[in-house]
């Protein structure tokens, strides 16, 4: 097998194991605009990155972060409802990257490869952000599991019980900032909150805890992202639209028999 599969193959494995649990909390919170929001503002690290020869995963990080931290404060001030927030950043954050990238001085710009992804470039460095970042994201997630699981039942309930909600919640946007710009070499930015979302969407009716719903979600994914690369392989597709697809017709089949079995009763 060709160098690059066994690279695409391990970023897909390791960025899926990444991205399950994270997703599901994205989902149990409904958190999936404020994600695309985070995901957008990373196209303005990426071009930041370019313009001053910096690492384009830590310029990524480092903007998603800023952006995340950013909604946090504003949601707080409620001067718009949230969602009409989100959207104006996310779509300013999304203009602003892409004009940026496009006045980057140099080689031209693939802004398709940074939109859509290419697993098929992800190089040995890039691995090293997938299991090094990933393995310091799923610790994180595992010490914040509890206090985070409270807050998505109950968020007024678990800071009467102590939970520091604020803190709780700044780390996880942190962590999730950290995923993002991890996930965008596989999926892209404009699919990032996709890979997020659809595993963890799919394991929810299979699910009976969270815990279980975490491990499910990442079997789901691990699979769609083998699956994408070989379509794309077979097919010549494009790599991340081909697994964002795999999880698409995954979660549709998941939901409509859970709708079936619901009808049924």
């Amino acid at each position: 097998m060709d160098p690059f599969l066994i690279r695409a193959f391990a970023a897909g494995i390791g960025v899926a194991i990444l991205a399950a649990p994270l997703g599901c909390f994205v989902v149990w919170q409904r958190m999936a605009y404020f994600g695309e929001a985070v995901a957008q503002a990373s196209l303005i690290g990426i071009a930041l990155g370019l313009a001053f020869h910096l690492d384009l995963t830590a310029s990524a990080l480092a903007l998603s972060a800023a952006m995340a931290l950013v909604l946090i404060v504003l949601a707080r001030h409620a001067l718009v409802p949230l969602d009409s927030l989100l959207g104006l950043l996310a779509h300013a954050a999304l203009a602003l990257g892409v004009i940026a990238a496009s006045l980057v001085q140099g080689p031209t710009v693939d802004l398709l490869g940074y939109l859509f992804g290419d697993i098929f470039a992800v190089s040995t460095s890039d691995l090293w952000w997938v299991f090094g970042g990933g393995a310091i994201i799923l610790l994180a997630l595992a010490y914040l599991w509890q206090p985070l699981l409270s807050l998505a039942v109950h968020e007024e309930l678990a800071a009467a019980e102590g939970v520091r909600r604020n803190l709780v919640k700044g780390v996880f946007v942190v962590l999730l900032a950290l995923a993002i710009a991890i996930i965008i070499k596989v999926v892209g930015i404009l699919l990032a909150i996709a890979f997020l979302i659809m595993p963890a969407a799919a394991a929810r009716p299979l699910s009976a805890t969270p815990e279980r719903m975490a491990v499910i979600a990442a079997a789901i994914a691990a699979f769609g992202a083998l699956a994408g690369i070989q379509l794309s392989v077979i097919y010549d597709i494009p790599g991340g639209p081909a697994i964002v697809l795999v999880l698409a017709i995954i979660s549709g089949t998941s939901l409509i028999g859970m709708a079936v079995r619901k009808g049924a009763r």
